[in-house]
């Protein structure tokens, strides 16, 4: 089971069963560029076809910094740009095998836990970071959504394992839980890698049941 609120991996999934090789013709000639990787973010995918929405939501997402598509230009000085024809088509290919017999729903996350919750589920939830709730798309998720996740998630019958990233607000809202602390590197372009902290918190007991 996979959340897809604003539907653009189920629109992605739709042209590449119906229209495989006019994708990867629409996307030949596209280069790695902040001009361009800026002018498709601020495009309104509404504006478009589904057949370009789709190669502006695969170019996004593999150019965006952690795979946002509203995030930041994430290339490295170091290395090659992740947005590569050569990849693109067993990328795509993978993930027609990992996504077999996955369920696509679209659902607010509050809405989707309360249908599908049982003493058999396990939940995985990746909210924005604290302090970029903007960053999965704009009015998506706002700050007080952490607050009703934590309400929620202390009902629930099933297990849940949420990543977020370490504030003093998260450990604060999410107190009732256990934390396993991780630590991570991150680079956008030339600025070098950075350190940074990620909360994986749990309802331990029920997590370690399912997992």
């Amino acid at each position: 089971m996979a959340n897809d609120l604003n539907g653009e991996i189920v629109n992605l999934l739709r042209i590449l069963q119906r229209h495989y090789p006019q994708l990867m013709e629409v996307m030949k000639f596209q280069i790695v560029s902040r001009r361009e990787f800026e002018r498709l973010r601020v495009t309104d995918p509404a504006t478009l076809t589904d057949l370009e929405r789709a190669a502006r939501f695969l170019y996004l997402q593999r150019l965006g910094f952690g795979g946002k598509v509203n995030g930041v230009f994430g290339v490295s000085s170091t290395g090659y740009a992740r947005f590569s024809m050569a990849k693109i088509a067993p990328l795509l290919e993978d993930a027609h095998e990992r996504l077999d017999g996955v369920v696509f729903e679209t659902l607010d996350w509050a809405e989707l836990i309360t249908r599908y919750d049982s003493a058999g589920t396990l939940f995985y939830l990746d909210p924005p970071y604290f302090g970029g709730e903007n960053d999965y798309g704009k009015g998506m998720f706002d700050r007080t959504q952490f607050a009703r996740m934590a309400v929620l998630l202390g009902q629930i019958q099933g297990a849940f394992v949420l990543s977020v990233n370490d504030t003093p607000e998260i450990r604060e809202i999410f107190s009732a839980f256990a934390f396993d602390e991780a630590s991570i590197k991150y680079s956008v372009a030339s600025s070098g890698s950075t350190d940074a902290r990620e909360l994986i918190i749990s309802n331990r007991e029920n997590a370690g049941r399912l997992l």
